[in-house]
């Protein structure tokens, strides 16, 4: 394949990210001095250039530096009333004591990509904890592992890793953004994931603090803490300083494909088919599926774009006879097809308009990756039974009411996800799921989230939800918790309120195992959020 023809068209991408808040309340610049002296007093090395008050000409810089939704930078949007970016663990220990000792709630960012900004926004004053120089990387190609602090981003992991080595990864996303400290608490899924499973399934240790400022490990936390930060969400326990990553066998070199299909190519009967057999194909392919809808040519009429981008470990001589063998409809040949190391298949299926030959470099530098595409309300649903076509038809005809600024993406399991028990680690979406399907609406056109055009796609995004019903997971209809949708509800006071979205992200049994972990590692509910887990007395 030409490598122009793996530069994806710029759509809106899995980078979306989506938060609504309301207006901040006012903030005592004497309380944010007293907390800034008892940062001093705990520390000897937390200079003022590690710590922000709106009252610092930077501190909207910064705060907006890691924003990674767009619609998230706005006047009406609460701020921090501190944003502090520790250097080391003592600084985070202090940062600590004095957001508990004056009052403060906390919020932990890492990459900034929560989909409701909990982590960089809230009604109540808050510390954020931004742990942008907390990233360091140490691979150990020997031990096939490598120590990540938590804010580090993937673009770094991957590139760091293949700086050592060519065939040896690790199983994680798609957008080099993603912060590694939030994502792994979430499960991480990526394009490795019929392969080798989720990120969190190839966590060997952690660094973590406790509501106390103890800095634990797999061994002295015990197994129930270490099961639920991977998967149930850390920043309801406390705060993930590293990781220790089990790397993973890759070959040197992979193929990367992309075809292309309309309605009018026959696109209902291949998306038809695709459910049947891309979730049972060798775990060494990964197929996922990008849709919109667009006009035909100059008429009034639209079509639905199906982009099919699959990534094979192994060459392009044993994929097309795997194709031609279970999915020839799909009529990939030699020119759809590419091949690259694995760090290279990172930034093509980034769709960040990177090529094979863009430097890897690019993985690690932010300034060339967009931050326009940002800007959006997502959902997320499990399909667990093949769509038909009648289904798939009424599909095609809500995307026609819309006006393009949608997006699907459909991510294929099966293979390794197979393998897991759906409480082996909180992350409950295994055995029996076909494919995750990704849906939003982007506002990149739009001057904010509140113009006619963005509350119409608002109201159409959750009409399509509803349409969806009949066809993706029940009892519980499942859910992402790093795609996390407020959507669903906020209420904590109970367990029937909690569990309208608890249950929907973890299912009732690992839901309720998570409620009582945090009864005893955070009896008082320090760390929270609006859809944290919580705590009943």
């Amino acid at each position: 394949m030409k490598k122009s023809q793996l530069a994806f068209f710029l759509l809106p991408t899995l980078c979306f990210f989506y938060v609504s808040l309301g207006a901040s309340s006012p903030i005592d610049p004497d309380d944010s001095e007293d907390f800034i002296s008892c940062l001093q007093s705990k520390t000897n090395n937390l200079t003022t250039q590690l710590i922000f008050t709106p009252l610092n000409s930077s501190f909207e810089s910064i705060w907006e530096a890691r924003v990674s939704n767009l619609r998230f930078i706005k006047p009406s949007t609460p701020r921090p009333s501190v944003i502090v970016t520790p250097i080391d663990e003592t600084q985070i220990q202090a940062s600590l004591f004095c957001t508990k000792k004056h009052g403060y709630e906390i919020r932990i960012r890492s990459g900034g990509h929560d989909f409701e900004g909990v982590s960089s926004s809230d009604v109540v004053p808050f510390v954020m904890l931004d742990l942008v120089n907390m990233k360091s990387i140490d691979v150990d190609v020997g031990n096939k592992t490598a120590w990540v602090q938590a804010g580090a981003l993937l673009g770094e992991v991957y590139y760091s890793i293949s700086q050592k080595t060519n065939t040896l990864y690790f199983p994680a996303g798609v957008c080099p953004t993603v912060g590694v400290g939030g994502y792994i608490t979430g499960g991480g899924y990526g394009n490795l994931v019929r392969k080798y499973g989720l990120a969190a399934d190839n966590v060997l240790d952690v660094l973590f603090m406790d509501v106390s400022g103890n800095i634990l490990d797999r061994k002295s936390m015990g197994e129930d803490l270490f099961w639920a930060l991977r998967g149930g969400g850390a920043s309801s326990f406390g705060i993930v300083l590293a990781w220790k990553l089990r790397l993973v066998p890759v070959p040197e070199i992979v193929t990367v494909f992309v075809v292309n299909i309309t309605l009018e190519e026959n696109g209902t009967d291949i998306f038809y088919k695709h459910q049947y057999v891309a979730p049972k194909m060798d775990p060494d392919l990964l197929i996922r599926v990008r849709m919109s809808s667009e006009f035909i040519g100059n008429t009034t009429k639209k079509t639905i774009r199906m982009f099919f981008e699959g990534l094979y470990l192994g060459k392009i001589d044993t994929l097309l006879p795997l194709l031609d063998k279970h999915f020839p409809e799909l009529k990939v040949k030699q020119e759809n097809c590419e091949e690259m190391s694995m760090v290279q298949s990172s930034l093509v299926l980034a769709l960040q308009g990177f090529t094979s030959s863009t430097p890897t470099k690019a993985l690690v530098n932010q300034s060339a990756i967009l931050r326009r595409q940002s800007n959006a309300k997502v959902k997320l649903d499990y399909v667990r039974t093949p769509i038909p076509k009648s289904g798939l038809r009424k599909i095609w005809r809500k995307m026609f009411k819309n006006d393009r600024s949608e997006m699907l993406i459909m991510y294929t399991f099966g293979g390794k996800m197979e393998e897991y028990s759906e409480t082996a680690i909180p992350y409950p979406h295994r055995a029996g799921v076909l494919y995750q399907l990704y849906k939003g609406v982007s506002f990149v056109d739009q001057t904010s989230d509140t113009t006619p055009a963005s509350l119409k796609r608002l109201k159409w995004l959750r009409s399509f939800d509803k349409l969806l019903a009949p066809y993706v997971s029940k009892n519980p209809r499942e859910a992402y918790v790093n795609y996390i949708d407020l959507d669903l509800g906020v209420g904590n006071k109970t367990y029937e309120e909690a569990s309208l979205w608890g249950e929907r992200y973890w299912k009732r049994k690992n839901f309720k195992k998570l409620i009582r972990i945090k009864s005893k590692v955070d009896p008082e509910n320090f760390f929270r959020h609006p859809q944290s887990i919580p705590v009943f007395h």
